[in-house]
């Protein structure tokens, strides 16, 4: 199964978008929230995100791994037949 992404370098790329994502989640709170209203100090926009950082990595990691899965099954079944 040449080509498939080991684990690790599947948390690597889950890692570095969500970092990414959590920067631009945070900028987006702060130029977001104040339009409807919300007043939220920078700690709490740093916390509220590292939340969703949290989530957004397990997402990403899973739905990776789940693919990766599935290409493989794919692979082994074409190899088969």
């Amino acid at each position: 199964m040449s080509g498939a992404q080991s684990r690790r370098a599947s948390l690597a790329e889950a890692v570095t978008n969500t970092v990414i994502g959590y920067a631009l989640a945070v900028l987006m709170q702060m130029i977001v929230f104040p339009l409807y209203g919300i007043a939220v100090d920078l700690p709490s926009h740093l916390g509220i995100g590292a939340a969703f950082v949290a989530v957004s990595l397990v997402r990403s990691y899973v739905l990776r791994r789940i693919f990766e899965r599935l290409r493989g099954a794919k692979w082994r079944n074409s190899k088969a037949t």
